[in-house]
């Protein structure tokens, strides 16, 4: 468990000096949390809540004269980093950072205030769910919650939540599941069934935030010290819309004019272990970036594709990138996630392509591996934004080709891509292994076939070859 810092020292750790400004009260919720607000329909609207549960108005002043606050979630706009953003921050002291329908009304403004003036949302949770003194009036307020992030998401304004101790419940079910990028400060409990309601034999661990991060559903753990700057890259990365396709990274390593002569050459040189993978190219092409973590399904390929976003010659770039080894389900739906949000966002899309194919052992068949592959398949193919792919290496079948951009896809010195390995073409027709080199010919597998084939533009930084018209 961490130091449960308030909702002010909390806009305190991420807001810039002096900027936070609350937004105001509903129109007639009451500062008394002891007295009824005006509207009918709100919480307190009849004494003791709309259940009349008793001693819930001395619950609410006694919280309020603990917590100097009026509900359990503080709202409004401040700079993080320079960017302004607008801050929904829970405070867990006011009866467990419960959701009641006081609550929903202030969350119901702070979405709307943020689509009227076009900001990202960062909320910043620490809840134990629904208030039980509101019955399912207070859970109702769940549907509020994930009907104002729907629409801020139609809007096109980015959602990062940020998960204190505790995040449970429907807080976690919708607010912070539900955000774009998810951080969580170390050893938050996430989850969604609390501490109080889980088996008696749960292992405690299964429901932490670096939990959390082992199974995709976060993006990443943040020491509090580094808050502020985390979420001002994540929020000036998030915040900038482009409609210029990226340019294709320059080649590493083989001379851009040496191309292979032989399909065999070609898949030779794309096997290299001495051939810049991915994580080069990364470097290479941004001056910064910041990853995104897992598919939000349980699974996470963190070997085999690289996700985030990225600042290339001072605009963002998203990007998703095979590593060089057989993509597993869970990489081929992160990169759907990534190529979806940066398609929200108006961000490019840079893809690199380097998987000798998809995973395809009886695990990767059980975790999904077809509709994996369809779903990446079909996220591509719908995106408005424009993608741009590189291939790096190995082009691996349709566990290559999901990841490319029809139209835009470019090809290094040392690559190929390929309907079916060479190897594995000779195999199949039933030919011996001294006939692989010849087949590998035959497939035209080679980075100057595939531009006469019109598969990909041109070679990168090979400027002889007529279909090079950058």
């Amino acid at each position: 468990m961490t130091d449960r810092l308030t909702a002010r020292e909390t806009v305190a750790l991420v807001a810039d000096d002096a900027t936070f400004v609350e937004l105001p009260d509903l129109v007639g919720e009451s500062t008394d949390p002891a007295k009824p607000p005006g509207p009918a329909g709100s919480a307190g609207s009849a004494p003791d809540g709309p259940l009349g549960w008793p001693g819930y108005d001395a619950a609410r002043a006694r919280a309020s004269e603990r917590t100097g606050e009026q509900e359990s979630v503080v709202c409004g706009t401040a700079l993080v980093e320079g960017v302004r953003a607008v801050l929904v921050v829970f405070e867990f002291g006011f009866l467990g950072g419960s959701l009641g329908e006081r609550t929903g009304d202030r969350l119901v403004a702070a979405y709307t205030h943020a689509r009227a003036h076009r900001l990202p949302v960062v909320p910043l949770v620490a809840t134990g769910g629904s208030r039980m003194q509101e019955g399912m009036l207070a859970l109702t307020q769940l549907q509020r919650v994930a009907s104002e992030s729907a629409l801020t998401r139609e809007a096109g304004s980015a959602q990062i939540a940020v998960l204190r101790d505790p995040t449970t419940g429907g807080g976690w079910a919708t607010l912070g599941a539900g955000a774009d990028v998810v951080l969580a400060l170390p050893g938050a409990q996430v989850g969604f069934a609390g501490s109080r309601v889980r088996p008696a034999d749960a292992d405690p661990a299964a429901y932490t935030a670096q939990a959390q991060v082992a199974a995709g559903a976060v993006d990443a753990v943040v020491p509090p010290e580094e808050l502020r700057g985390t979420l001002g890259r994540w929020l000036r990365l998030l915040t900038r819309p482009s409609t210029t396709p990226a340019a294709p990274p320059k080649p590493l390593g083989t001379g851009p004019g040496d191309l292979p002569a032989t399909g065999r050459e070609a898949v030779r040189r794309a096997r290299s272990p001495e051939r810049p993978c991915a994580q080069a190219y990364l470097d290479t092409y941004f001056t910064h970036r910041v990853a995104i973590n897992g598919d939000r399904c349980g699974g996470t390929d963190p070997q085999g594709m690289l996700c985030g976003f990225g600042e290339h010659e001072g605009r963002t770039v998203a990007y998703a990138a095979q590593t060089g080894t057989a993509t597993r389900p869970a990489g081929y739906r992160t990169a759907a996630r990534l190529i979806r949000l940066a398609d929200r966002l108006g961000i490019p899309v840079l893809t690199l392509v380097d998987t000798p194919g998809a995973a395809n052992d009886a695990e990767a068949e059980r975790q999904g591996a077809g509709a994996a592959i369809a779903d990446l398949f079909a996220a591509v193919a719908a995106a408005r934004t424009p993608v741009t792919t590189l291939v790096i290496g190995e082009g691996g079948s349709g566990g290559a080709l999901a990841l490319a951009a029809p139209g835009n896809t470019w090809a290094a010195p040392d690559s190929y891509f390929s309907v079916i390995a060479p190897e594995l073409a000779a195999a199949i027709l039933k030919r011996p292994p001294r006939e692989v080199e010849a087949t590998a010919d035959q497939l035209r597998v080679r980075p100057q076939d595939l531009v006469d084939l019109g598969v990909v533009r041109g070679v990168v930084g090979h400027h002889n070859h007529p279909h090079d018209d950058r």
